[in-house]
C-alpha cells in the first residue's frame, strides 16, 4: 500500500473526524493562531479545518493548508473539543502524499543526519555557516539559508555512555528508562547528559536502551507509513528495557509523539504504543510527580537567575501544564518569567523551509522580544528545535530547565 492510500485511511481516522460536528463556529481557534495572524497566506484553523474537512476528497481544495505549523493552539484553545490540528495534520498527508517534497523526505532523516554529521562535526558545522553554500543549498533543496541548524558534536550521547564512569552510589529508589530521541543523541547532547546525571542524583539507575527515532518530523510533514513504522519499532525498543519501569525523556516533542501525536493524528492503534504512552514522562513532569508526592530534595544551591522561560506548542499539547516553571520556582534565586508566546513558530521542520522562513520568524518575534527585554543573554525553553529557533532569532544561549535544576544540586 502506498502513502497515498495509506494516507487517505489515515485522514479517516475517527478519533478527530468524530469531532468535526462539535465545531460551532465560534472563531477562537482563529484567535489562538499564531500562523494566520502574521500572514494572509494560511486562511486560519477553522477554515482550512472543520470548515474545509466536508468538501476534501482526497486533495484539500484549498492549499492554504500547506501552511498550518500544527502547533497545536487551535485544538487546545477549542472549548467544543475540536481536534483542528489534527484534521488539518491528516488533510495534508492526503493532499501531499503524490507529490511529496524531496526536501521533506530529507528533514524528516534526523537520525541519518546525526550519523552523518558526527564524525565530521567541526566540518559540518563550518559547513553550515558558509552562506553562498546555505544559498545553493535553498535553492537546490529548499531550506532557507538563515534557518537555524542544529550544531553537530564530535560525543554521542551512546558514545559518553560507554566512557564515562558508573555512579559509585548504588541506586536506592530503582530504575528508570532514559528516551532522549534523536536530537538528545546527535545534537542536544548536554541535555541528555544532565537528565541522566539528574536522575541518578535522586538515587535511580538510569537504563538507556538502544533506540530509534520515534518518526516526529516524518509525521510533521505527511510521511505517515514511515512513521508508523519508526514509531512501533521504538516501542519496542524502550519495551525491551523492561515493560514495567517509567521511561523518562528530556525531548518534550518525542515525548509527545508516544503520548500523543502518533495515536490522534496517525490513528496508530496498537497495545505497545499504549503501554509506552502511559508510562513515559517529560522530566520536568516526573520531577514535579515526585515533588508532590513529597519524593523530590529540594536542598537546591542559590542560582541567581531572572530569564524567560517559554513551554513549547508540543508540551502544551501533553496536558501536563507546566511543571518546568513549578520546579523552577524552588530554586532560590530563580525568576522564571514565563513568555507569553504561543509559539516560537519553527513547529518542527516547518521554520526551516523556504516558503515558510519568513511566516516562522514573524510567529517568532514576540518570543524573540520578551527574550531581549528579559534577558538576553539566556532562556530556557524544553524542546530542541525551539531552542534552536530561539538561538537564533535572538543570539541567546537557550537550554533546557533541567540545566537551571543540574546547577541547583551541585551537579555542574
Amino acid at each position: 500500500m502506498n502513502d497515498a492510500s495509506h494516507g487517505l485511511e489515515f485522514a479517516q481516522t475517527q478519533v478527530a473526524r468524530a469531532s468535526l460536528d462539535h465545531c460551532v463556529k465560534c472563531t477562537i481557534c482563529e484567535t489562538h493562531c499564531p500562523v494566520s495572524a502574521v500572514t494572509p497566506k494560511f486562511t486560519g484553523p477553522k477554515f482550512v479545518g472543520p470548515q474545509a474537512e466536508r468538501f476534501r476528497h482526497g486533495e484539500s481544495v484549498d492549499h492554504s493548508l500547506d501552511y498550518c505549523s500544527s502547533c497545536g493552539a487551535c485544538t487546545l484553545n477549542c472549548p467544543q473539543g475540536v481536534q483542528i490540528a489534527e484534521l488539518n495534520s491528516q488533510a495534508r498527508a492526503v493532499m501531499k502524499a503524490d507529490h511529496m517534497p524531496l526536501r521533506d523526505r530529507l528533514v524528516s532523516s534526523t537520525t541519518l543526519m546525526g550519523t552523518l554529521m558526527t564524525p565530521v562535526a567541526p566540518l559540518a558545522n563550518a559547513a553550515l555557516s558558509i552562506k553562498p553554500l546555505r544559498t545553493v543549498v535553498e535553492k537546490v533543496i529548499g531550506i532557507h539559508r538563515d534557518a537555524p541548524m542544529p550544531k553537530a558534536n564530535t560525543q554521542t550521547i551512546t558514545g559518553w555512555l560507554k566512557k564515562r564512569k558508573k555512579p559509585a552510589t548504588p541506586a536506592s529508589r530503582g530504575t528508570v528508562v532514559f528516551f532522549h530521541g534523536c536530537a538528545g543523541g546527535y545534537f542536544e547532547v548536554e541535555t541528555s547528559k544532565k537528565s541522566i546525571e539528574v536522575l541518578e542524583h535522586l538515587g535511580y539507575e538510569v537504563l538507556v536502551p538502544r533506540q530509534g527515532c520515534c518518526g516526529l518530523a516524518q509525521q510533521s510533514n505527511g510521511l505517515f507509513d514511515q512513521a508508523s513504522d519508526k514509531v512501533l519499532k521504538l516501542c519496542d525498543e524502550l519495551r525491551a528495557a523492561g515493560k514495567d519501569l517509567t521511561i523518562v525523556s528530556a525531548s518534550g516533542s518525542c515525548t509527545g509523539m508516544l503520548k500523543h501525536e502518533a495515536h490522534e493524528i496517525m490513528g496508530v492503534d496498537d497495545d505497545r504504543l499504549k503501554d509506552v504512552g502511559t508510562r513515559i514522562r517529560d522530566i520536568m513532569e516526573f520531577l514535579l510527580e515526585l515533588y508532590e508526592e513529597g519524593d523530590l530534595p529540594t536542598d537546591f544551591a542559590e542560582v541567581p537567575l531572572t530569564t524567560v522561560y517559554h513551554a513549547p506548542c508540543q508540551l502544551k499539547s501533553q496536558g501536563m501544564g507546566q511543571p518546568a516553571l513549578e520546579i523552577l520556582k524552588l530554586i532560590p534565586g530563580v525568576e522564571a518569567v514565563e513568555s507569553g508566546a504561543t509559539c516560537c513558530g519553527i513547529a518542527g521542520t516547518y521554520g526551516l523551509k523556504a516558503e515558510k522562513y519568513d511566516v516562522a520568524q514573524a510567529v517568532g518575534k514576540p518570543l524573540f522580544d520578551k527574550v531581549r527585554d528579559v534577558n538576553p543573554e539566556f532562556a530556557l525553553c524544553d524542546t530542541e528545535t525551539c531552542r534552536w529557533q530561539m538561538r537564533k532569532g535572538t543570539g541567546a544561549t537557550v537550554e533546557h530547565p533541567i540545566f537551571v535544576v543540574h546547577q541547583a544540586y551541585g551537579l555542574s
